[in-house]
This record gives C-alpha cells, sequence and structure tokens, in this order.
C-alpha cells in the first residue's frame, strides 16, 4: 500500500528545492545529493513528485507569482511604471533574487534540444506578456504585446547582467530606463 503524501512535507521540500538549485545550480544536478541536502532519500523525492524534471517544474511554480493579477488594476501609464518598478525591486533582491536566479537557470535549460523545461518555461513568459499586455492596454500605447515582450525580455536580460555581474547601480538604472522609454 502506497504511503500518503504529507502536504506540507511536500511544501518544505518544493522550497528547500528552488533554495539548493540557487546555490548549486540546475546543471549538474542530481537526485541524491539534492535529497541528502534535504535530509530525505531520492526514493522519497520520487514518491512525492514522480521524476526530477516534476519535482523542479512544481518547485519553480511556488516561486511564480500570480502574473494574471499582477497588473489587472492598472488605470494608466504611471501606475504601469510603478508597477513595473516594484517588479523589478521586489525581484532584484532577498527570496525574489533567488527565485529569478532559479527562472534564469530553468530558461537557459529550456533552450536545449528535447528539454523538459520548454512547456514550463513557454508556459511562464507567455503569462507574463500576456498580463503586462493587459497592463498596456490601459496606456493606450501602441502594439501592447509587442512592448511586453520587449519589456519581459530586455528585464530579464538585465536581471541576468546583475545576477552575473553584481552591478546594482548600472542595471537599476538600465531597468528603470526600458520602463521608462516603453511605458508611455
Amino acid at each position: 500500500m502506497a504511503r500518503p503524501l504529507d502536504h506540507a512535507k511536500r511544501a518544505d521540500l518544493l522550497a528547500a528545492v528552488v533554495r539548493y538549485i540557487a546555490d548549486h545550480g540546475l546543471a549538474e544536478l542530481s537526485l541524491r545529493p539534492l535529497a541528502a541536502e534535504l535530509g530525505t532519500s531520492s526514493r522519497m523525492l520520487i514518491h512525492y513528485f514522480t521524476t526530477k524534471e516534476e519535482l523542479l517544474v512544481q518547485a519553480l511554480a511556488t516561486q511564480r507569482p500570480e502574473m494574471e493579477t499582477l497588473f489587472a488594476d492598472i488605470a494608466d501609464a504611471a501606475a504601469l511604471r510603478a508597477r513595473l518598478w516594484d517588479f523589478w525591486q521586489a525581484n532584484t533582491a532577498g527570496a525574489g533574487q533567488t527565485s529569478v536566479r532559479v527562472m534564469l537557470q530553468v530558461l537557459g535549460a529550456a533552450c536545449a534540444p528535447r528539454s523538459p523545461y520548454v512547456e514550463y518555461a513557454d508556459a511562464a513568459i507567455g503569462t507574463f506578456v500576456a498580463a503586462l499586455t493587459e497592463g498596456l492596454r490601459a496606456t493606450a500605447v501602441e502594439h501592447p504585446e509587442v512592448v511586453a515582450t520587449l519589456l519581459v525580455s530586455g528585464l530579464r536580460g538585465i536581471l541576468q547582467d546583475r545576477l552575473v555581474t553584481g552591478d546594482v547601480d548600472r542595471t537599476d538604472r538600465a531597468a528603470r530606463r526600458l520602463i521608462e522609454q516603453n511605458v508611455v
């Protein structure tokens, strides 16, 4: 008889997996060292999540903000600029930075042929672009989906720059300029 899932333990494992990936990286991730660090076994991880890829996708899902509602109440360009700047700041420090570090690794891994992360990465990008497109519609910007794509891709690139270089001032100025020039 299969052991029932302990949902609190499962949630704790997902949070710990995100921290582990942020600290150790995704490229060489193996279940045994991960399980040892989490104080469990690879068998238990498979019991809870079926596959390593499913474990990672579920861990990432716990970190993704509710994008569908992030820009839903935007009334004008000034409000959207402020919300994007708040989003930038939330994702460049503390737990937000950990989530971004992991997300960027998954997006990179999704570029590999037959990657198990393609579907997740595509949905994550698509959700962010769609939500921002709706926010941009309130500003009457021309081609809101194109501008949303530019903002999402540009901010993601600047986030990666910041994580690699550690240059807070330059990347903050670049993010602010990207937002101000595209949300008018």
